[in-house]
């Protein structure tokens, strides 16, 4: 269970997750061992993952991006999933509810690697039926978020 400092410090560090141990201490008026031993045990949880650069896609010529929003077959959504989630050009695979089982956000420099890639989702096994939407324009997409 997560208490108030180490819903600070999560928000603090989805800001920048570059500060030092000694920098988070100080936003957050906490011992910097503290600290330390706080992102320790939200790593160890599994509540951190890892830390990285929120890159601008549009920025590195990714001008075609796209949600595909996927039917597979009864049983063999896992196994689908993780198919899906190693082709390259897919950002993101969410297990969603409705019509569909899944969803993938898909980014790609051009129109042709977008066509391509949209069109190898229907070769993988268990994949019965895909809807493809066209992302016109990105109005967020960060992981720096307050949380609710």
């Amino acid at each position: 269970m997560l208490d108030k400092t180490d819903d600070e410090i999560l928000s603090v560090l989805r800001s920048d997750a570059r500060l030092s141990f000694r920098q988070i201490a100080k936003k957050l008026k906490i011992h910097p061992t503290t600290a330390i031993s706080r992102i320790a045990k939200l790593e160890k949880a599994g509540i951190i993952r890892g830390y990285g650069a929120n890159l601008d896609l549009t920025t590195l010529g990714y001008e075609f991006m796209g949600v595909v929003q996927i039917k597979i077959a009864k049983g063999m959504i896992l196994e689908a999933q993780s198919r899906i989630s190693r082709l390259r050009g897919v950002v993101a695979v969410y297990d969603v509810t409705g019509e569909y089982d899944s969803m993938a956000i898909i980014a790609a420099k051009n129109r042709d690697a977008f066509s391509k890639l949209i069109k190898s989702f229907a070769h993988i096994q268990h994949v019965e039926h895909t809807n493809t939407q066209v992302i016109l324009n990105v109005v967020k997409a960060s992981w720096q978020f307050e949380a609710v």
